[in-house]
């Protein structure tokens, strides 16, 4: 009865709920587009909250976008008689009304690969043809980058997310970012409740003077930021914001991001933090010179809620036992890797020491002489585990498939095994021993020298996890040396038989957790 309602639509409310868990799954949404009308008006805003990172290839949504232009625009946008095209001639939603992210680089990148496919297509030329006419192939991009911003400014969209970018391809872009950048301080509405800000500099492209000054104002703007991401190598940029005058959020700021920053020359982090009066969460992801950082912040007043952190140097264990002795207990995520072995025991050994609310942990380069440390910091957060990634270094299959079955919790949001030589009678050992445990994402990456019947286990997963319906969705890949890529979802018997059960095949890549993914799922 209930599940009538929904799809009659007499349950809109519990129908969006629903449907904003695909939120990032875009093959889902479009599912859901052809149910009836009330889903479709549902699930497109979804779709066009942050179309300029789906990496699909094709930018044809742009044009969606240039439909909605005043006709001044267009005709401007026609005089340049670059491309041939025909906008759509209606479109059913207000498309520009959606976007909720914003980022001038995958704005400028997409907008220039549209024009180039475009062009290509309908002038049947070569590059040498195209790049003849550079100079007013980059006005007319220059044009359409405008185009969009003044668009989205009329349409008085309610953004999100606001990217910002300083990198190799910054220059090829430079004038793009001085016009956006004045039109967004010309309309600071714009902007003003923007909650997460992002922001990223490669060590030897930013210093232009203008831009910082730019950056400076556009973040002084802001007076509801509640999430910041610092990126890449360098905080040169930065280091003074929290402390300037322009910056007004320290009441409103609860979760910072460190992202391949180095800590080197960063001196005053205790006066950063002691400043943020709201902060819940700071997350530490792959960070250089990380003992300059520890060394300042284990002398707060006020506790620092550190919920990630992923290392992949080799740490000092004095250094990180300083850290996880004060703070251990906030630590949800934990990633680390080293093909040192007496570095690797060192940190699982502390891990399990100090931190017992482990959600989401990770672990790559798992070597057999660790594998027993390994099991024993499993079964010690075992309460609390929901997501689980194992990379195999030199370690034997069998010791990791005959021992971690049984010391599953009984849910799991998501499982990741990657793995090498895949014996099938481990593998059975395994799900036999898993039986109890349900995988919401289960996700088997097997490296193998080449592809025979003695390494297939789909017919076990068929027979343990399809039959039981024990995942909801799956992705087995099979890395054959110096060839492709051989995933399940490549089949499409395959995958209408694991879709009888309920069970969603998708590309190894489409499921598994990077960093991106995973720092955009922070809360």
């Amino acid at each position: 009865m209930s599940c009538s309602k929904i799809f009659s639509g007499d349950l809109p409310e519990l129908i969006y709920e629903i449907i904003k868990n695909f939120q990032n799954d875009y093959s889902t949404l479009h599912s859901c587009i052809l149910v009836n009308r009330l889903w479709c008006r549902l699930a497109i805003p979804l779709l066009w909250e942050n179309p300029f990172s789906i990496t699909t290839g094709n930018y044809n949504f742009i044009e969606v976008y240039l439909y909605n232009l005043n006709d001044y625009l267009k005709t401007k946008i026609n005089d340049y008689q670059i491309i041939n095209y025909l906008l759509p001639s209606n479109t059913l939603f207000n498309y520009p009304s959606f976007i909720k992210y914003l980022n001038i680089y995958k704005i400028a990148l997409s907008i220039e690969r549209w024009l180039k496919a475009n062009y290509k297509a309908s002038n049947s030329v070569n590059l040498v043809t195209y790049n003849s006419i550079l100079a007013s192939v980059f006005e007319f991009e220059k044009l359409i980058n405008m185009s969009l911003i003044k668009l989205f400014i009329e349409n008085e969209v309610n953004l999100h997310t606001l990217e910002i970018g300083i990198s190799a391809a910054f220059y090829k872009y430079y004038n793009v970012y001085v016009d956006i950048s004045e039109i967004i301080l010309q309309n600071p509405n714009f902007i003003h409740n923007i909650r997460n800000l992002s922001l990223s500099a490669e060590n030897n492209h930013c210093k232009n003077a203008l831009i910082k000054n730019y950056i400076s104002q556009i973040i002084g703007l802001h007076q509801n930021l509640k999430r910041i991401l610092f990126g890449h190598k360098s905080l040169s940029l930065y280091q003074s914001l929290v402390l300037s005058k322009e910056f007004n959020c320290s009441n409103t700021l609860n979760t910072i991001i460190f992202c391949r920053v180095s800590f080197n020359g960063i001196n005053n982090l205790v006066n950063v933090f002691e400043n943020l009066n709201v902060l819940e969460s700071v997350h530490i992801i792959y960070c250089s010179t990380l003992d300059n950082f520890i060394q300042q912040i284990t002398n707060l007043t006020k506790p620092l809620k550190l919920k990630s952190l992923f290392i992949r140097v080799n740490l000092p264990t004095d250094s990180l036992q300083s850290l996880l002795q004060k703070y251990g207990n906030y630590l949800e995520n934990f990633k680390c890797g080293s093909y040192e072995f007496e570095v690797q025991q060192r940190h699982l050994e502390l891990i399990m020491k100090y931190c017992i609310n482990i959600k989401f942990l990770d672990l790559y380069g798992i070597e057999s002489h660790i594998t027993s440390k390994m099991f024993g910091l499993i079964e010690n957060i075992n309460q609390s585990l929901n997501y689980l990634s194992i990379n195999v270094g030199n370690c034997q299959n069998e010791l990791i498939l005959q021992n971690l079955g049984q010391i599953l919790p009984s849910k799991l949001e998501y499982l990741s095994l990657a793995l090498r030589l895949i014996k099938v009678n481990d593998f059975e050992v395994f799900l036999k021993n898993s039986q109890d445990t349900f995988f919401k994402k289960f996700l088997i990456s097997n490296l193998v020298r080449e592809y025979s019947d003695d390494i297939d286990i789909l017919p076990y997963i068929k027979e343990y996890i399809m039959k039981k319906k024990r995942v909801q969705y799956l992705a087995i890949k099979n890395t054959i040396r110096n060839r492709a890529d051989v995933n399940l979802s490549n089949f499409k018997d395959e995958v209408k038989e694991f879709k009888l059960h309920n069970i969603i095949v998708l590309k190894y890549i489409d499921l598994f957790t990077d960093v991106n993914r995973f720092i955009n799922e922070i809360d």
